[in-house]
């Protein structure tokens, strides 16, 4: 059962995550979370990094698609600009915005990549839906009221998956 919250790569942002890492593993799109994965919960707007690796992608072929549980005011202000196709109120871990997104894309499952900061809603999202996953350190040691709670229990899972040998990075 614990498994479903071991991504299959962690890193410590995206800016780790390149064309040429994705291309090798045959990934043709992204699904990305916003918030602490991309920038911090209560930034607005996207940094230059963050414009400069969207345009990466696209230059790469890479299709990016954001998905948040936040709400449309938020996912659109932060996409819009980037003219990148985007799901609010997600509703993650359910697979139903990560059905969406795949549809959209047009790409099989194994051409796609999940990538999030939190384990109970991208990484299992993503696993449960069956596509690759990649963990990364959240941007910001802050977060909204609810994520407090899930960062507790992905501690503790964290933790587990220490103790058993399957991770290695550090926190």
């Amino acid at each position: 059962m614990l498994k479903k919250f071991l991504p299959n790569e962690h890193v410590k942002t995206v800016f780790e995550i390149t064309p040429e890492n994705l291309k090798e593993k045959n990934i043709k799109g992204i699904i990305t979370d916003l918030d602490n994965t991309l920038v911090a919960w209560d930034q607005k707007d996207a940094t230059e990094e963050i414009v400069a690796w969207f345009k990466l992608m696209k230059d790469h072929g890479i299709q990016v698609t954001v998905i948040s549980n936040n709400n449309e005011e938020r996912v659109r202000h932060f996409s819009t600009p980037l003219n990148v196709p985007f799901v609010y109120k997600a509703r993650k871990p359910l697979s139903r915005a990560f059905k969406k997104a795949q549809k959209e894309m047009n790409l099989k499952k194994e051409e796609i990549v999940v990538v999030g900061d939190q384990l109970l809603t991208d990484v299992l999202g993503g696993n449960s839906s069956r596509f690759y996953t990649i963990l990364v350190v959240p941007v910001v040691e802050t977060d909204g009221a609810m994520t407090k709670v899930n960062r507790k229990i992905e501690r503790l899972i964290l933790n587990w998956f220490r103790k058993k040998g399957l991770i290695t990075w550090e926190e």
